[in-house]
C-alpha cells in the first residue's frame, strides 16, 4: 500500500481520467435483468473491527486511501464535483436494494474502483477480466485512474475482439468508455437463434443488443473496433483524425472534471463560446447534406438528428408492415424498445415499462435498432465520430427500405463525403491491407503527404488516412493561411502556375496533374523500339491517372494527353477572368461547381449543356449532325467511337481482343468471349491485357486520359477533342465527317 500511495501522490495531477460521464441518472436499468456471470460468494460473518492505518474509508468524496484522506490531493475538488464521484446516481447505486447488494461482475469494472482495479489486474489478478462481485458504495476514484497499471498502460482490447495499441494515457479512459457490444454481438445474437438467411422472420428468443452508454472510443475510432452493426459490403470510417493536439480524450476533455473547454475549439471554429456552441460546429470537411433536407448550413449534430429520424421512421414502418407489432422508443427506460400497445406511433408512460419490452425481432429489425441506439447513447457523436454515425443510421435506413413498400426517401441525402474527404473510396482505401501508403502515392492519399511535401519538398510512406486534413493545404489553423505555392513539376517536366495573384490555386496543381504525359508514353514506345503496329512485350499500359484536371487546364504546357507528332495542340484555356482558376469555379472544401455564377453567363440547365462561341455557325465535331448538344455530349461520342475502335483494331489487327473497365486497374483487359463486355472473370488483374503496339498504347491513353477527367468538357474542350480526334485517325478511322478544334 505504501508503495501504491507513493504512486498515487506522484502522478495524481497527470490527465488519465476518463472521458466521459457514467450514465444518466434516468436511465434505469430493472433490477431482474442484471445477471452476474459467475455465482456469488456468501457473505462472510466478521465482527466490525477499527480500520487499520493502510485500509480506506468512504464517504461524501468517494473511495480514498484513509492515510490521505487529510491530505492535499492535486484536483481533488475538481474529481469531487464530476460525474465520476456522482455517489447518488444510477451508475453508482442501480444495485444497492438487490440481495444480495453488490456489484456484479459484468458490471463492477467501470461502477465501482475495486472493480476497476480488478480489470485492470492492478490488484494482482489476471488483467481483462472481474473475478468476483465487488462491494457497492465506491465511485471512480483517484486510485482507479493513477495506479501502477495505468502508468504505463497504452493498449486496450474492445468488445469486437479488436485490440488497440500504443493509446497512451488514454487507454484507461477507453476502458470503460468502448460500449458492451458491437458488430460481432449482434451477429452471434442473429445466429444463435438460427436466423442468419432470414432477415425478415422475428422471434421472441431474439432480444434487443444494447451498446451500452457513453461508448465515445467506440464512435471514435471507428470501423477500426466496429461499435456499431457494419453491413457486410460496405465501408466504415475508422478513428476521426482531428487536428493534432487535440485528437484525444483528455485533449479535449479535462480528465478530472470531464468537461469541454470550448475556448481552444473557439479559434477555429466560429461562433464557438459555450459548450453549447459546439453543437453547432460544422466543418469544412462536412459540406455535402447527409439527411437529405436541402440544407449544408445546420450543424452536423443537426445532420445526424435529421437521420435519426428516418431511421426511426424506416423502423417503425418495418415493425408495421413487416413483422405486425409496432414499436416505440425511450432513451431513457430499459430496453428502450417497446411495444406500441395503442398503435399511435408515439410512447405512452404505460408503454415504456420492461413487461412491455419489444419481443418480436427479426434480424433485419435488430440491426437497425442496434444502430439507432449506438447513436443515441453517445451524445457527444458529432464531436467524436460523425461521419461513422451518419453511415451506420444511412445503411440501416437502407436495408430497411428494402423490405418496406413505403420506403423512406433517401434519394438526397448522402452516406459519404465527396472528394479530399471521402473517407471510404479507394483514393484512401487502397492501401489498408499494406498499412502503409507508399511514397510515391503519400503526397496526394495521405493526410500529412502534401503537408510534407510542400514543407520539405519530398515525399515519404505514410499510414493510411480517411480523408485530407485541414494541415494538408493550411499550414496554421487560426487565420487558416495557405501554403506558398509557385509554379509546380508537371509529370512531363514543364514547371506552371497561376498568376501571382491566384498563386494560392497552385495548391491544388500538386495533385491534379497527373501521373504520365506525352513524354513518358513516348519514352516507353522508343524503349520497346517496335513499329506503329508491333507488339512488344516491354509495352505495357501507362496510366494517366485520376482528375488530371491542371494538366487538361494547362493543355500543350504540360503535354498531360499523348500529343501526336507535327501537330499543334491548345494550351492553358483562357475562360473569362473571373472564372479562369480552380477556386473561382470550385468549392475548395466541398469541390462543388458554383454553378449559380456560370448561369450568369450560360443560362439555366446543366452544364454538360454549355457550348463556348463558336462563331456565325455552331460545329458538329463529332459528326452526329446535332450542333445543339453541349459540348461535354460532342467529347462523349468521340470517346465512344474511340472505344469501339480500340476494341475493332485489338481484333483485327492484333488478334487479341481486348476489353475496358473503368472501375478495375489496369482497365484493359482480355476480352476472352469477344463479346465487347468485361465480365468479373475477366476485368482482374491476372487477366490484363499484354499485347500492345505503340499505336495501341497511344489511343488507349488518350482514351484514359479522357475520361479520367470527367470535367474535361470544362477545363479544356478543345485539348480533349484533338486528343480524341487525333487518336481516331492515327488508328485508321475516317475522321473526315469530324471537326479538330
Amino acid at each position: 500500500m505504501k508503495r501504491n500511495l507513493f504512486a498515487l501522490l506522484l502522478i495524481a495531477g497527470l490527465l488519465f481520467a476518463a472521458c466521459a460521464g457514467p450514465p444518466d441518472a434516468n436511465d434505469v436499468i430493472p433490477d431482474d435483468v442484471v445477471d452476474p456471470t459467475t455465482e456469488q460468494e456468501e457473505e462472510a460473518d466478521v465482527e466490525e473491527e477499527p480500520m487499520e492505518e493502510d485500509e480506506t474509508e468512504a464517504g461524501d468524496e468517494g473511495m480514498v486511501p484513509a492515510e490521505v484522506s487529510e491530505l492535499t490531493i492535486p484536483f481533488r475538488d475538481l474529481w469531487a464535483e464530476s460525474p465520476h464521484n456522482a455517489a447518488e446516481d444510477a451508475s453508482f447505486t442501480h444495485w444497492n436494494e438487490d440481495d444480495p447488494a453488490e456489484i456484479p461482475q459484468s458490471c463492477a469494472a467501470c461502477h465501482s474502483t475495486p472493480g476497476h482495479l480488478d480489470y485492470l489486474g492492478a490488484d494482482g489478478t489476471a488483467a481483462n477480466s472481474v473475478e468476483e462481485a465487488v462491494a457497492i458504495g465506491t465511485t471512480i476514484t483517484c486510485e482507479a485512474c493513477h495506479n501502477e497499471v495505468t502508468w504505463d498502460m497504452d493498449t486496450v482490447l474492445f468488445p469486437s475482439g479488436v485490440e488497440l495499441t500504443d493509446l497512451g494515457s488514454e487507454a484507461n479512459c477507453m476502458t470503460c468508455h468502448q460500449g458492451r457490444s458491437s458488430t460481432n454481438t449482434v451477429v452471434d445474437a442473429i445466429e444463435e437463434v438460427g436466423l442468419t438467411d432470414d432477415p425478415d422472420t422475428p422471434s421472441e428468443d431474439l432480444g434487443f443488443v444494447n451498446i451500452h452508454y457513453y461508448a465515445a472510443a467506440a464512435t471514435m475510432y471507428g470501423s477500426e473496433v466496429h461499435g456499431g452493426f457494419e453491413y457486410e459490403g460496405n465501408r466504415y470510417v475508422g478513428k476521426f483524425e482531428h487536428v493534432a493536439d487535440f485528437d484525444t480524450c483528455t485533449s479535449c476533455h479535462n480528465a478530472h472534471t470531464l468537461e469541454v473547454d470550448p475556448e481552444p475549439c473557439a479559434a477555429c471554429h466560429d461562433g464557438v463560446s459555450t459548450v453549447e456552441d459546439l453543437n453547432n460546429i460544422r466543418t469544412a470537411g462536412s459540406l455535402i447534406d447527409y439527411d437529405g433536407d436541402g440544407s449544408i448550413d445546420e450543424s452536423i449534430s443537426g445532420e445526424i438528428e435529421g437521420l435519426q429520424e428516418m431511421l426511426f421512421q424506416a423502423i417503425q414502418t418495418y415493425a408495421d408492415e413487416v413483422i405486425g407489432t409496432p414499436i416505440v422508443y425511450s432513451s431513457e427506460s430499459y430496453p428502450y424498445f417497446f411495444i406500441d400497445s395503442n398503435a399511435d406511433g408515439e410512447l405512452q408512460d404505460d408503454e415504456a415499462s420492461f413487461p412491455n419490452q419489444y419481443n418480436a425481432y427479426s434480424p433485419r429489425l435488430l440491426k437497425a435498432a442496434y444502430n439507432y441506439q449506438v447513436s443515441q447513447k453517445d451524445p457527444g457523436a458529432f464531436a467524436h465520430g460523425a461521419k461513422y454515425v451518419i453511415q451506420l443510421l444511412y445503411d440501416s435506413t437502407a436495408d430497411l427500405n428494402e423490405a418496406i413498400g413505403d420506403p423512406v426517401d433517401l434519394s438526397a441525402a448522402n452516406r459519404n463525403d465527396p472528394g479530399h474527404f471521402s473517407a471510404t473510396e479507394q483514393a484512401f482505401r487502397h492501401w489498408d491491407e499494406d498499412g502503409i501508403v507508399p511514397a510515391n502515392c503519400s503526397r496526394c492519399h495521405a493526410a500529412g503527404g502534401l503537408e510534407v511535401f510542400l514543407q520539405d519538398g519530398v515525399t515519404i510512406s505514410l499510414p493510411p488516412s480517411d480523408s485530407l486534413t485541414c494541415t494538408s493545404c493550411h499550414v496554421e489553423l487560426e487565420e487558416f493561411t495557405l501554403y506558398e505555392v509557385g509554379p509546380v513539376p508537371f509529370p512531363s517536366g514543364a514547371v506552371v502556375g497561376f498568376s501571382e495573384d491566384q498563386a494560392e490555386n497552385n495548391t491544388c496543381l500538386n495533385c491534379h496533374q497527373g501521373r504520365e504525359s506525352s513524354i513518358s508514353v513516348q519514352a516507353a514506345i522508343d524503349a520497346a523500339g517496335v513499329t506503329d503496329d508491333e507488339v512488344s512485350e516491354a509495352l505495357r499500359f501507362r496510366n494517366p491517372h485520376y482528375f488530371a484536371s491542371g494538366a487538361t487546364l494547362f493543355g500543350t504546357e504540360v503535354q498531360g494527353g499523348y500529343e501526336y507528332a507535327n501537330l499543334e495542340y491548345a494550351g492553358q484555356f483562357g475562360h473569362v477572368e473571373s472564372f479562369d482558376t480552380c477556386s473561382e469555379c470550385h468549392d475548395v472544401h466541398a469541390l462543388t461547381v458554383n454553378e449559380a455564377s456560370c448561369a450568369t453567363c450560360h443560362g439555366e440547365g446543366p452544364l454538360t449543356a454549355i457550348r463556348l462561341p463558336e462563331g456565325d455557325e455552331p460545329i458538329d465535331y463529332d459528326g452526329d449532325g446535332d450542333v445543339e448538344e453541349g459540348i461535354a455530349g460532342e467529347i462523349e461520342t468521340l470517346e465512344d467511337l474511340l472505344l469501339q475502335s480500340i476494341y475493332d483494331y485489338t481484333a483485327t489487327t492484333i488478334g487479341t481482343p481486348v476489353v475496358y473497365d473503368g472501375a478495375r486497374y489496369p482497365y484493359f483487359f482480355i476480352d476472352l468471349n469477344a463479346d465487347g463486355v468485361a465480365d468479373p472473370d475477366e476485368a482482374n488483374f491476372g487477366n490484363q491485357y499484354a499485347t500492345w503496339t505503340p499505336r495501341l498504347l497511344r489511343a488507349a491513353y488518350n482514351y484514359k486520359y479522357a475520361g479520367a477527367d470527367p470535367g474535361g468538357y470544362a477545363h479544356n474542350p478543345d485539348y480533349i477533342l484533338q486528343l480524341l480526334y487525333d487518336s481516331l485517325n492515327d488508328l485508321g478511322v475516317d475522321v473526315s465527317s469530324f471537326v479538330r478544334p
